[in-house]
């Protein structure tokens, strides 16, 4: 049998085993148990957090041979095949290429006919926001009063181009992005079930690289433990991703409080040849500073006691101001770094700007003679040689 990726893989088959949409699976739950069942869903969000997943649970919630049900059995016929995406009265449509309204008329035409072996005909449109203006309209008046053995299911990234009377006629949900502790604990329950060796540490620069998306997140683990050899190492992700570690950051900012400029640029030189996405790493950056920033006046947001103990130094050895004045030159040098001449300079000469507006304790004056301090004194004069 060939080998599965583990987003097809661990794709939820039920609403219990769906992570992060709480509110979306709460609604559905009890429409379904209550029999107050929509004729046309929407759900929106990015990539990856779950539309067409809810869309195939739901159809299985509406088909199942136990009845309409928040927990389909999924082992009759209706769940298994809707499942394999083979269910004959399941259909999922492409809209971005699918978009004509010659194409949404062959469908509505279908859509009249009864359904051959559920109980509903379910239609998931994904990317609906890429249909034509035409084929919007030509499903105007189907989206409002369909059969009622018709359920209409919209997905789209970008809501902002449906037509509102498109909106108007669909009960609209918004999928939430994962969030990285959500993530990490996903991972783990991956890992431990597929017995792949692993250290915690390696998951986190995955949830990161995923950025809210859980199937880009899996696509990302199948990635690492391929590039690991079958083993999820920290610095192999790491160098995967092309992105920094966090003792990398760390170590920045130690460079930076010690004004120590060598040591920045043997960091910067350190990330080149690692290939870094320097883009990347000063976003990073910005991130710790902001943390170190609410560990200083809003210490209780930090519920981490690991990520506590290590931001304390820092908390202890950078006041506020200049805390807040690194990260404005930081998220400064995000904006310019598409205008430098090279990432590498780009990344650097940020760097040399946060050194060059540290805040140095001044030397005491030197006391003179006379009580006057040195730097009030005239300069020597420098006799001129004769001509």
């Amino acid at each position: 049998m060939s080998y599965q990726v583990l987003a097809r893989k661990w794709r939820p088959r039920s609403f219990d085993t769906l992570i992060g949409q709480d509110h979306v699976v709460r609604a559905l739950t009890h429409a379904l148990e209550q029999q107050r069942l929509h004729h046309a869903y929407l759900f929106t969000g990015t990539r990856g957090v779950g539309k067409t997943t809810i869309a195939r649970i739901l159809a299985k919630s509406l088909n199942c041979d136990t009845g309409i049900t928040a927990k389909p059995c999924g082992v009759c016929a209706a769940c298994t095949e809707i499942d394999a995406g083979r269910f004959v009265d399941y259909v999922e449509m492409d809209a971005a290429s699918n978009r004509s309204v010659d194409d949404m008329a062959a469908l509505l035409e279908k859509a009249a006919y009864a359904p051959a072996r559920g109980r509903y005909k379910v239609y998931m449109i994904d990317e609906v926001h890429m249909l034509t203006g035409h084929a919007f309209n030509a499903m105007l008046k189907t989206l409002e009063e369909p059969p009622e053995h018709v359920k209409f299911i919209l997905a789209t990234t970008d809501p902002q181009k449906i037509p509102v009377t498109v909106l108007s006629r669909c009960l609209q949900f918004n999928l939430k992005q994962m969030q990285p502790d959500a993530i990490v604990r996903h991972l783990s329950a991956v890992l431990d079930a597929e017995q792949v060796e692993y250290e915690p540490a390696a998951l986190r620069p995955i949830s990161k690289g995923a950025a809210g998306s859980m199937r880009d997140a899996l696509s990302l683990l199948d990635q690492a433990i391929a590039h690991g050899a079958g083993r999820l190492i920290e610095q192999d992700v790491l160098d995967m991703l092309g992105t920094v570690g966090d003792e990398h950051l760390y170590l920045v900012l130690d460079a930076l409080i010690a004004g120590d400029g060598a040591a920045l640029m043997a960091l910067t030189e350190q990330m080149r040849a690692r290939s870094v996405d320097f883009d990347q790493a000063l976003r990073e950056l910005a991130v710790l500073l902001h943390r170190v920033a609410m560990a200083q006046r809003v210490p209780d947001a930090i519920t981490d006691d690991v990520e506590r103990l290590r931001l304390a130094p820092y908390v202890a050895a950078m006041d506020a101001e200049s805390v807040q004045l690194a990260y404005q030159i930081v998220v400064q040098g995000c904006n310019d770094l598409p205008m430098a001449p090279d990432e590498v300079t780009g990344f650097s000469m940020t760097l040399l700007r946060l050194l060059a507006f540290r805040p140095d304790t001044p030397p005491p004056l030197a006391a003179t003679p006379r009580g006057q301090s040195a730097a009030l004194q005239a300069p020597p004069r420098v006799a001129r040689a004769s001509a």
